[in-house]
């Protein structure tokens, strides 16, 4: 039974790639004005893509400080190269080190993994309790019996840059999913239904953290790289960002309309300088320190009415 503590505190993670890093300079800052872990504060974490691989970790237990040092270790590696089935076997090496076996019941808070389903284009979202389901609670599995690794392997395989992840269920059921920010690259109308349908919780009793990842020019080539093939792969690039970011705008409209009484707080700066030029194959470690400084930054400007929604 989940136990619904009022102010009832969400945080719901936006995808986005390599540019988690400014997410995880929000939470840095977040981590330290609330003086625990994020698991402690939080009664329910949601994600997508990126956000579904910090989401998860914050749910299994570990610091700000922690899942920076795995970002450090795997990001740049993953995001430079370029075959998808390259992509993905070295995001499935991530999974496997930092998840390994660890399933669903072990979330130590409540948390939801947004995937899309491959055939039938629908959401598939992995949760860790009951309490949170909309329907079909007689047969309900945490995170349908799949592993947490596998999970969020899945919410991350942005096809066609990574290959579809096939998942099976504890029902025996295989599922070929691809990444959740095809339906929802910020999660949080999903995560309010959960609290406030599922869970029964009036909208006043809900406190809002939104986490985005910034925005930022798209990166140009060089004119020594102006070959068919590079301009063509950055197009496309170009294209899947769009379209991760009009999906991202459209889901926080939609929240300002539909839960416009529901206290909550959007922190995802624009950056409009040349040199912030990036995109979520970001690969170059000195610029994803830039992006989480940025993201150090952005905190300050909602630090106040996070102080009101979190101590």
């Amino acid at each position: 039974m989940v136990e619904a503590k009022i102010p009832y505190r969400i945080l719901s993670l936006d995808g986005g790639g390599a540019k988690g890093f400014y997410t995880l300079g929000v939470l840095a800052e977040i981590e330290g004005l609330i003086g625990c872990r994020l698991c402690e504060k939080f009664d329910l974490v949601f994600g997508t893509s990126t956000g579904a691989i910090i989401a998860s970790m914050i749910a299994l237990g570990m610091t700000v400080d922690e899942i920076h040092v795995n970002y450090k270790t795997y990001v740049p590696d993953i995001m430079r190269l370029k075959k998808p089935e390259h992509k993905s076997a070295r995001l499935a090496e991530l999974a496997e080190k930092i998840f390994g076996d660890a399933k669903f019941d072990d979330v130590k808070t409540g948390v939801g993994i947004v995937t899309t389903k491959w055939v039938t284009e629908r959401p598939m979202i992995f949760k860790g309790n009951v309490e949170y389901a909309h329907g079909r609670k007689g047969t309900f599995k945490p995170g349908f019996g799949v592993r947490i690794g596998d999970a969020v392997q899945a919410s991350c395989s942005a096809f066609p840059f990574f290959s579809p992840k096939t998942v099976t269920t504890a029902d025996g059921d295989e599922v070929t999913l691809v990444d959740g920010g095809y339906c929802a690259n910020n999660p949080t109308l999903y995560a309010i239904a959960d609290a406030s349908r599922a869970l029964g919780l009036t909208h006043q009793d809900l406190r809002v953290v939104s986490v985005g990842v910034g925005v930022y020019p798209s990166p140009k080539l060089s004119k020594f790289s102006l070959m068919y093939w590079a301009n063509k792969y950055l197009l496309s690039v170009q294209l899947l960002q769009k379209t991760l970011e009009i999906n991202t705008q459209s889901m926080e409209q939609l929240r300002a309309i539909l839960f416009k009484d529901v206290a909550t707080v959007r922190i995802s700066d624009t950056f409009e300088q040349p040199e912030m030029a990036t995109d979520l194959f970001e690969h170059d470690l000195k610029k994803l320190n830039i992006l989480r400084q940025r993201g150090r930054e952005s905190f300050a400007k909602s630090e106040a009415l996070l102080k009101e929604y979190l101590l």
